[in-house]
């Protein structure tokens, strides 16, 4: 049976122990949180952080805090190891970036409505047979759409995924 990656008589090594190559204790602080299974958590905070200072970050906060501290130690970790000079700020101003970009295409988007509704408006106010413009209304009574020809949705040249080898 096992418990927060420890075998009961013998003691397996946390992912932490394990890198630092010493044994791991019952008291290790690092257990709970680096499970052996998963050793590339471990391996990045320590790259980015260091075994001390992780220690003593655990060590200061209450038990029921940890384990939030270190989901974004392993976050900012794995950000820095990516991008070393602006981390996770680095992702975030890219996601705020691409905010911006789609709060523009939408007022666009939502004034190019106005218009289109304006122009139908005014257009029906005129002339009753015209109140489907831009449409056109063929002999037979269908309305004809005419097509599309720039989308200002396009995500095309978006890029990679932020979130991808979190």
């Amino acid at each position: 049976m096992k418990e927060s990656g420890r075998k009961q008589g013998a003691v397996a090594p946390c992912a932490a122990c394990k890198l630092l190559r010493r044994r791991c204790a019952q008291d290790c602080v690092f257990a709970p949180y680096f499970p052996a299974d998963e050793p590339h958590k471990f391996a990045s905070v320590h790259k980015v952080f260091g075994a001390s200072n992780v220690n003593k970050m655990l060590q200061e906060l209450p038990e029921h805090q940890r384990s939030d501290a270190v989901s974004s130690m392993v976050y900012e970790a794995n950000a820095r190891v990516r991008d070393p000079v602006y981390g996770c700020v680095g992702a975030i101003s890219s996601l705020q970036q691409q905010i911006d970009l789609l709060q523009t295409e939408l007022a666009i988007a939502q004034a190019e409505v106005v218009h289109m509704r304006m122009r139908q408006f005014t257009s029906s106010s005129s002339n009753p047979t015209a109140g489907h413009s831009p449409e056109t209304v063929s002999p037979s009574g269908k309305i004809n759409i005419p097509p599309q020809n720039k989308s200002y949705f396009s995500m095309d040249n978006m890029g990679e995924s932020l979130w991808s080898s979190c």
